[in-house]
C-alpha cells in the first residue's frame, strides 16, 4: 500500500476572468498559480470555465427557432477563445505546474479543433506535466446552447502523494451514479468547481 501525505495545502482560488480574453486570462491565472505556489499551495483549484469565462446570463442571440446575427458574432468571440486541451494555452499552464511542482484544477471551454464542438471541461495537471481532462456529461439547462455532452474520457481520476483525486462540474455533483464513479475509482480527494 502507498503511504500517503498527511496534510495537503491547497488554495482555493476565486478569480474572475477577463472576459471573452483567453490570452489575458490565462496570464492572470499563471499570476495566480506563482503567487499561491511561492505561498506553499501543493494544490491549486480554480473555478468551473474560468478561461475565457462562465457566460452566465448571455443568449447569443438564441431564441426557440431563431438566432440573431449579433448572438452569432458573440458566439464566435466566444468559441475563439475557447481553448484546445492539447494546445499551446494548456501548455503554458502545464509548463506553470512542472515549474512550480504544483497540481491544480482549473475549468475552461474546450474546444475540439476535429469537430468545432465546445465542452464545458476540468483539467487536473500534476506536479510533472499529466494532465487529466474531464468533460462535463451533460450540461445544465442553457448551458446545452454552448457546450457539447462529454462523449470520452470519463471520470479521469490522478494519482497523487495524497491520494487519487477526481472533479466533476456544478451540477454533476447531483448526480449519483457519477459519484459513485469516482468513488469506485478510489478519490481521496473530490474537486466540484
Amino acid at each position: 500500500m502507498k503511504n500517503l501525505k498527511k496534510q495537503l495545502r491547497a488554495a482555493i482560488v476565486q478569480a474572475s476572468p477577463v472576459l471573452f480574453d483567453k490570452k489575458a486570462t490565462i496570464d492572470k491565472v499563471v499570476r495566480q498559480i506563482m503567487e499561491a505556489g511561492q505561498n506553499g499551495a501543493e494544490l491549486i483549484v480554480f473555478p468551473e470555465s474560468l478561461i475565457p469565462c462562465y457566460p452566465y446570463g448571455l443568449t447569443f442571440g438564441f431564441t426557440v427557432g431563431s438566432r440573431n446575427e449579433a448572438g452569432r458574432k458573440d458566439w464566435k468571440v466566444y468559441y475563439d477563445n475557447s481553448i484546445l486541451a492539447a494546445g499551446e494555452e494548456m501548455q503554458q499552464l502545464i509548463d506553470c505546474a512542472k515549474r512550480l511542482s504544483v497540481y491544480l484544477s482549473f475549468g475552461y471551454s474546450e474546444r475540439k479543433e476535429a469537430t468545432a464542438t465546445l465542452y464545458n471541461s476540468n483539467m487536473l495537471i500534476s506536479s510533472d506535466g499529466q494532465a487529466l481532462n474531464h468533460r462535463k456529461l451533460k450540461p445544465t439547462g442553457a448551458e446545452r446552447l454552448i457546450w457539447g455532452d462529454a462523449q470520452q474520457d470519463f471520470f479521469p481520476v490522478m494519482d497523487t502523494p495524497w491520494g487519487k483525486i477526481g472533479s466533476l462540474i456544478c451540477w454533476e455533483s447531483y448526480m449519483p451514479l457519477a459519484r459513485a464513479a469516482l468513488y469506485e475509482k478510489g478519490i481521496k480527494i473530490y474537486i466540484s468547481p
